[in-house]
């Protein structure tokens, strides 16, 4: 009788340590997330306040790739109907832009702003609107962005940093008087 070798598998703790790292390391360069002072971005917006922050926010173009047959030569048939030659056909594939890439700029709390006490009044705020179900704790977690991207998407900004809009609807930035 023999023994069947037994091949144990490495444990698969490092690469979903590895895999963990890359995607927090993704997500705290993505500049999508970046609050940016206008007097210091090249490509802030047109006409944007120096001493102001904005965030931007890139919405990917969606791209399909579209497969068809497309006929070469058409079929010879003779007098009684019959089909003496099949068609012919050809496949092309292309690719279609179904939405364009859009770039989105808009107005937003700069750094020092965002203190421990103002996210808990953000969380507070959105809580009560039941869009965050999360726990009060002054930290910008990942319920909190989930919750501020949902509320704003409603007034079709699709990001997680929240904008001067969304910041005085919710109460918690003054609205300039008009004078």
């Amino acid at each position: 009788m023999s023994r069947a070798m037994i091949h144990k598998s490495p444990p698969l703790r490092l690469p979903l340590v590895l895999m963990a790292v890359l995607l927090t390391a993704c997500q705290m360069s993505n500049p999508d997330n970046e609050i940016l002072r206008a007097a210091e971005t090249p490509g802030a917006p047109p006409g944007a306040d120096p001493n102001a922050c904005y965030a931007r926010h890139v919405t990917p173009a969606i791209i399909e790739t579209v497969t068809e047959q497309v006929m070469v030569q058409p079929p010879q048939i003779d007098s009684s109907g019959k089909v003496i030659y099949p068609a012919v056909y050809r496949t092309e594939t292309r690719q279609e832009i179904v939405r364009e890439r859009k770039e989105l700029w808009f107005e937003t709390l700069c750094r020092e702003d965002w203190t421990p006490e103002f996210i808990s009044s953000v969380q507070r705020a959105l809580q009560v609107r039941d869009y965050f179900h999360g726990t009060v704790n002054g930290r910008m977690d990942h319920a909190t962005r989930r919750a501020i991207r949902t509320y704003q998407f409603e007034q079709g900004v699709d990001s997680e940093v929240l904008s001067i809009a969304a910041a005085r609807q919710l109460g918690l930035k003054e609205v300039p008087r008009e004078d």
